[in-house]
């Protein structure tokens, strides 16, 4: 860890991630103790689990949307604003939330759920940014798991906290806590010194036209040399959504067995807070595409493995497993595609809408595909699955993927 370090002060980085470290953290822990409270609350208003799978899957929806206009619209924007920005729009849901306690409708929550949309794909634009330009090559991937840590303490105690608020008050102060962790994730954004954030180079912060046609032509210029990437992410992204679809009820039917069981979505997030300090300290730069679709590959055997077992402490096992081998292959893709920003210079949010795209399209359909199979076969079943789809990828893509990924720079440098 300490050579990490090392490599973030030679480059007068740490300051720098130190502050976002204290800004998404805040941001994380509203997010986790938010997205706890929002799917019982939604399902007991709106009466039923399919009205609040539609509306939830709205959020994704709209993320998608974003993906595909923030490109253009705030190709000028910094990272810093982004990060307002993306704080902004938590104070938005926060209020239509709260109008959600007096106003029990539909309309008025699909505006919430697609604020919440919104909000997430600020912050990654933000940090996608703030990585590609801050970061020094041989630290992305680190830093993106100094950031995986954050956010896993984050959603480890998120949800005991929105627990404890809505049996002490309610919905209402839930909503509240929310809305105080933004305000104080703006403080320490707006009270530190601005210098320490400085960008390499002065950018301007007007907004741009838009035009989508444009911008999925964008898309589809860079998905010919970069799908690899952006199939590993699709495919990760399928089994986080799984897990927290899938998997949460799949944790509900084992505690009847045994307690234990309920501790099955929890060993696959707590890896992350451990792992990422630990790919941080291996300072890998180098084949972290072909590295990540390894663990890609682990990850579909042990999910597969998950039908092979009907002991719950095995299903514990495995599900630590897959908890393992994701935290180590999400931060080494996020520094492949940090490496391809700051390639592409001023249209590097490009890259980052369409990566973006990836996840919010593989929290659409991972649901439904895994609630399906569940359905016919079990959850374990739609697992196991759901594995076997992940191996056969993984080892398509480790048979395919090219050293480096090349980008059209010539045609790049004409966009805009």
């Amino acid at each position: 860890m300490r050579d990490f370090y090392l490599k973030l002060e030679k480059e007068s980085v740490w300051g720098k991630l130190a502050m976002v470290l204290a800004v998404v953290f805040f941001l994380y822990l509203g997010d986790a103790i938010i997205s706890d409270w929002i799917p019982t609350y939604m399902q007991g208003v709106l009466g039923g689990s399919l009205a609040m799978g539609l509306m939830i899957s709205f959020s994704s929806v709209m993320g998608l949307t974003a993906d595909l206009i923030f490109p253009q619209l705030f190709k000028n924007v910094n990272f810093r604003k982004m990060i307002v920005l993306a704080i902004s729009a938590v104070f938005i849901t926060a209020g239509i939330l709260l109008w959600t306690t007096r106003l029990m409708l539909p309309a008025v929550f699909l505006l919430a759920m697609g604020t919440w949309g919104v909000y997430y794909e600020f912050l990654y634009f933000g940090l996608s940014q703030f990585v590609a330009k801050v970061a020094p090559v041989t630290a992305r991937s680190g830093v993106w798991s100094v950031i995986s840590v954050f956010k896993s303490i984050a959603y480890c105690f998120g949800p005991l906290i929105s627990g404890w608020l809505y049996l002490w008050k309610g919905s209402v102060i839930v909503i509240f806590t929310y809305a105080l962790l933004a305000l104080m994730a703006y403080l320490v954004w707006t009270t530190i010194e601005m210098r320490s954030v400085s960008t390499r180079g002065e950018e301007r912060e007007e907004l741009e036209k838009f035009n989508i046609i444009e911008e999925i032509k964008y898309w589809s210029v860079l998905s010919e040399h970069v799908w690899p990437i952006l199939l590993t992410s699709l495919t990760l992204g399928v089994v986080d959504a799984a897990f927290w679809t899938t998997g949460v009820v799949l944790s509900d039917r084992l505690v009847k067995e045994n307690w234990i069981g309920g501790l099955f979505v929890s060993a696959y997030m707590v890896p992350s807070i451990f792992i990422g300090f630990m790919v941080a300290r291996l300072g890998i730069f180098k084949g972290k595409k072909k590295l990540a679709e390894i663990f890609m590959l682990l990850t579909g055997i042990f999910t597969m493995a998950l039908g092979w077992s009907h002991s719950v402490y095995l299903l514990i096992f495995f599900a630590l497993m897959i908890g393992i081998t994701t935290s180590v292959a999400w931060p080494l893709l996020g520094g492949v595609y940090s490496d391809i920003a700051s390639r592409m210079g001023r249209e590097q949010k490009h890259i980052s809408g369409i990566a973006g795209s990836t996840v919010n399209f593989s929290y659409i359909i991972g649901p439904v595909v895994t609630g399906f199979l569940a359905s016919k076969i079990g959850e374990t079943g739609a697992l196991m699955y759901l594995g076997i789809g992940v191996v056969l990828v993984s080892i398509f893509l480790l048979m395919v993927t090219p050293k480096k990924l090349k980008l059209p720079q010539v045609e790049i440098s004409t966009w805009g």
